[in-house]
Order: C-alpha cells, then structure tokens, then sequence
C-alpha cells in the first residue's frame, strides 16, 4: 500500500482486503490483550474480538472523522465497550473476573472517556499503534536512514553521537528523523494523537 496513504483512508475502500485484513491484524492483538489483563473469559475473548471487528467494518462507512484527534481511537473504545456490555448481556451470565461486578465497573470506564481506564486505553492505543507503524513503514527507508532514525528519536542519542556513531553529517541525522515522522504522520493520520518532532 502507497505510504501517502493513511490506514484510515485506506479503510474507506470496502473492497480492499488488504487495508482490512491489515485493521485485523492491527487490532485483534490490542483488544485481545485488553480482555485478558480486565479478566474476560478465555473461552469468550475470540467471540469479542471478533463481534468487536465485524462491527467496525460494518459501520465504518458511516464513521466520521471529525477535526479532532483521536476520533478513532475513541470510536473503537466505544464499540469495544458495547460489545463487551452485549456480549454478556446476550450470555446472561457474570462476566468472568475477580469479584464479577469489578468486570462490569471496567465497561462502565471504559465508556466514559474522561475516566482513568480510558486514558490507559488512549496511551496503550497510541503506544501500540506507533509500534506497528514503525514495523509497517521501516521497509520504506534503507538500514542508515532507519539507524540514523532508532538511534536519534527513538533512543534520545544527541545528533552528533548519531553522526560521529554512523559516518553522516549531523544535517543527515535530522533529515533522516524528519523523513520517517513523516511516513509515520500520514500513515497513523486519524489513529493516535501526535507524532511529535
């Protein structure tokens, strides 16, 4: 998929599988993750995640990206909190977790956007999602580049370290962190806050 392309955009054409199978790949491990650590039963995470996905990709078309940062992160914490709430809902029975109504106080957090679990679920989200795209857009660059890239603004090592480490001018070290935050800005356009220089 071209770079120039953001993952959201590329979500707007239905028929591509790739884009979808790649929102699969992207956020079945982030949610599956989640069910686990707020006690979800093992048996159940697989028919979550699942009823969670199949819910994004049929209301996507309807989804809006508004001005706002992190529209869709928020619009993914929604529906996972529907799910969950539904899923146990259609079970009829105790979510299983610690003391069982402990289980039901995460939904409930979950949903509203201003409480602590979810400004974890917004952290983790951006955490996670810049890792993939780190992963996904690294091919793009050659081994300097990506070196000059990990060792500056990912490793905090001053410019002139980088420089003197790999054999390129100072001016390179910063180009080369500019070129890669902006592969990773349009690819992660929509889906976490900022990518900050």
């Amino acid at each position: 998929m071209d770079t120039s392309a953001s993952f959201l955009n590329s979500l707007q054409l239905v028929s591509d599988d790739e884009a979808w199978n790649r929102l699969v790949g992207l956020y079945s491990p982030l949610i599956r993750g989640w069910l686990r650590r707020f006690g979800a039963a093992t048996d159940d995470i697989d028919d979550v995640v699942q009823e969670v996905l199949t819910v994004v990709f049929r209301r996507f078309p309807e989804f809006e990206r508004q001005p706002r940062v992190g529209a869709f992160r928020s619009w993914l914490r929604t529906i996972t909190a529907n799910c969950l709430r539904d899923h146990w809902r259609k079970r009829n029975r105790r979510a299983a977790a610690v003391g069982g109504s402990e289980f039901v106080q995460m939904i409930d957090q979950l949903e509203d956007p201003h409480s602590g679990v979810s400004q974890l679920w917004n952290r983790e989200h951006d955490q996670y999602v810049i890792q993939y795209l780190l992963e996904e857009v690294r091919s793009n660059f050659t081994p300097q580049t990506w070196r000059a890239f990990e060792r500056f603004a990912l490793e905090g090592k001053s410019a002139d370290e980088v420089s003197q480490e790999l054999g390129i001018s100072v001016n390179a070290v910063f180009i080369a962190k500019s070129r890669v935050m902006s592969c990773l800005r349009k690819q992660g356009a929509g889906l976490i806050d900022s990518l900050d220089d």
